[in-house]
């Protein structure tokens, strides 16, 4: 007989809500949760299991208490969004059965046209939602909020959580693979110099996550938009930002994405889109310089296997391509002096992992 399956928590849990149903999938791939997907007693309803991992860091800054509190007061004003079930006095997300736009890209890498046309939606009704029109419990205290418009404060609290967060919370593990590579304190005064000056923009309600795996389409062609924990309200022209960055759309569906968001933004809220010719580059040039903090720590985390004393010899040279092309594009909002050359890269990712097993338990 083979033995009985060792179970998390979060996987027993599913097991048992359930019930006789005998369909529990998982877990899913994902950095922050653990998360399965089950069919509740009766095979009525399909929902999803999410549960934090333990000791994850997070990379951004999340602005809402809960995801599932923020869910059930965008419907009927999102279109397409799970649904959530209260399940023994848990909420549950409905599972959203379809393929991500990720899976239904052309053979060129392009988005179906009328994906485009539903994203422009999404948008069109994001922007509606304004602070004071959406009672969800934030995390943050009220004097850590930017006012409604101050774009150069709300990124300014972007900046100073990737400071605090990321940088200076994992610096005792990172600090000497992160000066190899040219990063230190400074690139924050830097990059700080380098994005001031923003216009002022209404705030309204922003996904903030807004990438090929969080969009399903069903099979009727509808898009659905899910995972919102990191939604925030701030300054719009930063969730177009985001979308573009992690899209990495073809030039010319970039072009119609940011003219027709434009179009549409300022239909609905006059100002929304004010000075993005010079802004828009200010703030993608800041999700590039936020990348290369959370790619150092990810990537060469990713060469650690989980015992943390086996060297990964064979993922080296990818990892230090990888770093290497995220500092490139950093180049400019970090003003780096210079990018260390892939050699290099590879001897400070082999230097971190022999002090980290020699740290080892």
């Amino acid at each position: 007989m083979s033995p009985e399956p060792i179970w998390s928590p979060s996987r027993q849990r599913a097991e048992a809500l359930g019930g006789d149903s005998g369909v529990v999938k998982g877990p899913l791939k994902g950095y922050h949760h653990e998360t399965y997907v089950l069919a509740l007693p009766g095979g009525t309803r399909i929902v999803k299991l999410r549960e934090p991992r333990a000791e994850i860091l997070w990379f951004d800054r999340r602005c809402f208490h809960s995801e599932e509190e923020l869910l059930r007061a965008l419907q009927g004003r999102i279109s397409r969004i799970p649904e959530v079930l209260d399940v023994e006095g848990m909420g549950l997300q409905g599972f959203i059965e379809g393929r991500t736009v990720g899976q239904r890209l052309l053979w060129n890498g392009r988005v179906p046209e009328t994906i485009l046309d539903q994203l422009i939606d999404l948008f069109r009704e994001m922007v509606r939602i304004t602070p004071d029109t959406l009672a969800v419990q934030r995390r943050c205290m009220e004097m850590d909020r930017a006012e409604n418009g101050d774009s150069d404060a709300f990124l300014e609290r972007l900046i100073a959580f990737s400071e605090k967060q990321v940088f200076e919370r994992n610096c005792e593990r990172f600090d000497g693979l992160f000066a190899e590579l040219g990063l230190g304190s400074e690139s924050f005064v830097r990059l700080r110099k380098h994005v001031a000056g923003l216009r002022e923009r209404p705030f309204c309600l922003l996904h903030g996550d807004l990438h090929r795996k969080n969009l399903i389409v069903d099979a009727r062609g509808q898009l659905w938009t899910i995972d919102w924990e990191l939604a925030m309200l701030g300054d719009p022209l930063y969730d177009l930002a985001t979308h573009l960055y992690l899209m990495r759309f073809p030039v010319d569906q970039q072009r119609r994405v940011i003219r027709d968001w434009c179009r549409v933004v300022e239909r609905i809220r006059p100002g929304s889109s004010l000075g993005w010719q010079s802004d828009l580059p200010l703030i993608l040039d800041f999700k590039r310089a936020q990348s290369v903090f959370t790619d150092v720590i990810r990537v060469s985390e990713s060469l650690l296997p989980r015992d943390g004393t086996t060297f990964n010899w064979a993922g080296l040279p990818l990892a230090a391509l990888k770093l290497q092309k995220v500092l490139w594009n950093a180049v400019t909002p970090l003003r780096l002096r210079q990018v260390p050359h892939h050699a290099r890269i590879m001897r400070a990712l082999e230097r971190w992992q022999r002090e980290q097993c020699a740290y080892a338990p």
